[in-house]
């Protein structure tokens, strides 16, 4: 099923690594998935519930319109930033398809960490209500421009 929404079709916008947990993320053309691990190159990967993160370029908007000036994808270290789906009404147990890769939602938003600089700066960070995890059930290439279905 091809996902519409906000007029468009859902789409990948970013891919994101970091070598280290708790910095923001860099932008890659291409992302290599791994079975039961995650993206090759991340520090988030690994065989266990939160290998993929997912955030909708419109959740950061929202943050934006809440006073965040500095923007850019990977700032809330979200491995894919997509547009056109809204990732956090999904439940638990979707099934995306993206480019080569199937990932499976796996958590919907997570615990703020301390000292996080977008809530010291705006008050809130999205990531705790807005921001999607996933596991790799089938490996492969995620670029740029892919679009995201789901598999029902």
């Amino acid at each position: 099923m091809f996902i519409k929404e906000w007029g468009k079709m859902a789409s990948v916008l970013s891919i994101n690594v970091s070598e280290k947990k708790g910095t923001v993320k860099t932008q890659v053309e291409y992302g290599m998935f791994k079975e039961n691990h995650g993206i090759n190159d991340d520090a988030h990967s690994g065989n266990w519930h939160r290998q993929v993160s997912l955030l909708g370029v419109e959740s950061i908007e929202k943050m934006q319109q809440l006073g965040l000036k500095e923007i850019a994808y990977g700032l809330f270290a979200e491995n894919i930033t997509t547009e056109g789906i809204n990732l956090y009404s999904l439940p638990i147990g979707t099934k995306l398809n993206i480019g080569e890769v199937i990932l499976e939602i796996t958590q919907i938003g997570k615990e703020c960490h301390n000292g996080c600089e977008i809530k010291n700066i705006v008050g809130h960070c999205i990531m705790p209500k807005e921001g999607v995890f996933a596991k790799v059930i089938k490996g492969g290439v995620i670029k740029v421009g892919d679009v995201i279905n789901t598999i029902i």
